[in-house]
């Protein structure tokens, strides 16, 4: 996300796109916007592709499974 390969489909129920493929796992997709970890960039009209970004929330997630990984 942080290179600007990942879109976002603006819905409440968001589907992802990387490099403007499907992501396969959408229900993955599904579950971490609900629980807040990735968003749409800005807004948009329903459907629309937005970018994605991975959220302050999302960060920290990375951040801990990383350090229980060292």
């Amino acid at each position: 996300m942080a290179g600007g390969h990942a879109e976002i489909s603006c819905s409440c129920e968001p589907d992802l796109f990387i490099d403007g493929l499907s992501c396969c796992d959408q229900s993955t997709v599904h579950r971490l916007a609900r629980l807040g970890l990735i968003a749409p960039a800005r807004p948009g009209k329903c459907g629309e592709r937005v970018p994605a970004l991975l959220t302050e929330a999302g960060s920290r997630a990375l951040g801990e499974v990383f350090a229980a990984a060292a």
